[in-house]
């Protein structure tokens, strides 16, 4: 019986991760659905899982998880950026970003810095009511390199799928370690610090004055705002179809970098007893009860831990306890961190035959 051949496009379309993007669907948003009053100087980590916000100024704005998204393409969420506060005269130095960094050692097969480097991708969705010229950048955080590449939103209101060639870069190294290796990074503003130069459409040593040349800015109207889902960043001379993963596989991902005792809707710091960590047993002589907390999976670093009140919403810093008919919040100590589990303790009474000690977590090993 004769065996049909299967072309090798079906291999290649069937390529597992191979996406470098994580969370590129925004389907994971484990700290909550939407965050307003963005302002100032700040990088944040506040919906959508491995997104950033970076902003020097530029006006204000809510973030959200949007269910927003294009037609027929399999998205059920999107980033939105809402302008709620205008800055129609950016200052020299202002800005706004949204970026995903990037482990060094999850980009080694790029083969960045040698003859052999491999071009790259990026393809996305993106819908604004502001059409213009809008900027994508790839940092090369190691090596202080960048590239951008323009991309025009044409009709407003209206999504529009962008693709976008990145061509190899033979100079400079990848660290393979799991620290921020390559940025990509979707401009929304800039002042003239970023903007008066000429654009640096081809791999080179960082110019502040050439990465965002020509991008309009978002932030001159309270009615503009911009949504992006199915980002995709791979290796190659052309985009693939977005690479749709289980939610399990796309959770577990976004996990290594921040994860929390809440229930996955749950945004940290809600009032709520589902899902609490529970200590029950007798205080030691120095008055201190505590609990090893492990952790779901192994997370990038050792995490930044923060503990919360179940009872009292946005409370940070405390647990609750009971003892002998005594309960209450009480502060808590954070020892032993490592990758997979830490320690959480607090002094609650001496010597107390029954007790128990409970609440929240997060876990942060952000890039």
């Amino acid at each position: 019986m004769a065996i049909s051949k299967i072309p090798s496009a079906g291999f290649q379309d069937n390529v597992k991760f191979r996406n470098i993007i994580i969370n590129g669907d925004m389907s994971i948003a484990q700290r909550g659905t939407s965050a307003s009053s963005l302002s100032g100087v700040a990088n944040s980590y506040d919906t959508c899982d491995r997104w950033i916000f970076n902003r020097s100024n530029a006006g204000t704005w809510t973030q959200s998880q949007s269910t927003d998204v294009p037609t027929g393409q399999g998205f059920a969420k999107s980033l939105k950026m809402d302008c709620t506060t205008a800055d129609a005269s950016l200052s020299t130095g202002d800005y706004l970003k949204v970026s995903q960094y990037i482990e060094g050692q999850n980009l080694q097969y790029l083969k960045k810095g040698t003859a052999n480097a491999e071009s790259m991708a990026v393809s996305f969705w993106v819908k604004s009511n502001k059409t213009g010229t809008y900027i994508c950048e790839i940092f090369d955080n190691d090596n202080s390199r960048s590239i951008s590449k323009s991309y025009t939103i044409n009709s407003a209101n209206t999504w529009e799928k962008k693709i976008i060639n990145i061509p190899a870069d033979t100079t400079g190294a990848l660290d393979n370690d799991n620290n921020t290796s390559l940025l990509l990074t979707f401009w929304l503003a800039g002042g003239t610090d970023y903007t008066s130069g000429t654009l640096q459409t081809d791999w080179g040593s960082l110019t502040s004055s050439n990465r965002a040349v020509g991008q309009v800015n978002l932030a001159d109207s309270t009615s503009n705002e911009w949504y992006i889902t199915g980002v995709q960043l791979e290796a190659g001379t052309t985009a693939s179809d977005f690479e749709f993963l289980p939610v399990d596989v796309n959770y577990q991902r976004c996990a290594r970098y921040f994860q929390k005792s809440y229930e996955l809707a749950t945004t940290p710091g809600t009032a709520t007893g589902t899902g609490i960590q529970i200590q029950r047993g007798s205080t030691q002589a120095g008055q201190y009860i505590g609990s090893t907390i492990n952790l779901e999976t192994r997370m990038r670093a050792i995490p930044t831990v923060t503990s919360y009140d179940h009872s009292n919403a946005n409370t940070s810093g405390q647990w609750n306890y009971d003892r002998n008919g005594a309960s209450g919040g009480v502060s808590t100590g954070i020892s032993g961190q490592g990758e997979k589990s830490f320690r959480i303790e607090s002094a609650i009474g001496a010597n107390w035959v029954v007790a128990q000690f409970y609440g929240h977590y997060t876990a942060n090993a952000e890039l």
